[in-house]
């Protein structure tokens, strides 16, 4: 069978650039060149016939081996741009926790979203009686603002912006969803409002219509 050579390597070396991993594949190969001569004329001796797949070319240089020998890696270097509105809609809940310092601080925000992370809230913003009646808002949708993810941290650190309403009623759900993809949902501003015809009821005039296709 066939030999695939996978040179593993943490981030240190990746550090070090291409050629390290061109190296440690040259010797991993030249290694795997010498076990199989060897295995070859030991097996000569004991008079076992050696296939064809045994004689095979012996490839010195990573770069000729065909791509399904070589197992791409790459690293980011750079966020060039976030796409994401850092905005989500979700439940929040007392801590599990109650003996932490971190219960008389912060409650958990629990996403809709499961590809968003967790989120610690300050409590200054949840509602004043959420400490004493936590399951009067465990149906209630709120907007979460992600600020901060520290690196040694499996939660995020966010706040709270407003109450949408309860969760599976159209009006919370739409308003989540369009706040969660950054779509401008306020109402027209006066200067817009004042392009609109404003003799009503307007109408699309005959020779108007006949330039346009009709898509009703």
């Amino acid at each position: 069978p066939d030999v695939i050579i996978e040179a593993q390597f943490d981030d240190n070396d990746a550090e070090h650039g291409q050629d390290h991993l061109q190296n440690t594949l040259t010797d991993d190969i030249k290694k795997l060149s010498l076990d199989t001569g060897e295995k070859g004329k030991a097996a000569g001796v004991t008079g076992v016939h050696r296939t064809k797949q045994d004689d095979g070319p012996k490839v010195n240089d990573p770069r000729l081996l065909p791509d399904e020998f070589l197992q791409r890696t790459a690293k980011v270097v750079y966020i060039l741009e976030k796409k994401h509105s850092r905005a989500a809609t979700g439940l929040i809940k007392l801590l599990a926790d109650r003996n932490s310092e971190l219960f008389k601080r912060c409650a958990m925000f629990s996403p809709v979203d499961h590809r968003v992370p967790r989120v610690y809230v300050p409590l200054a913003d949840c509602p004043p009686d959420f400490m004493t009646k936590p399951e009067a808002y465990s149906q209630m949708l709120f907007i979460c603002r992600i600020v901060d993810w520290k690196e040694d941290s499996n939660f995020a650190s966010g706040q709270l912006c407003k109450s949408l309403g309860q969760a599976g009623e159209i009006e919370p759900e739409s308003e989540g969803i369009l706040t969660e993809y950054g779509v401008d949902f306020s109402d027209f501003s006066p200067e817009v409002l004042e392009c609109l015809p404003q003799n009503l009821p307007w109408n699309i005039s005959p020779g108007e219509l006949a330039k346009r296709r009709d898509l009703r």
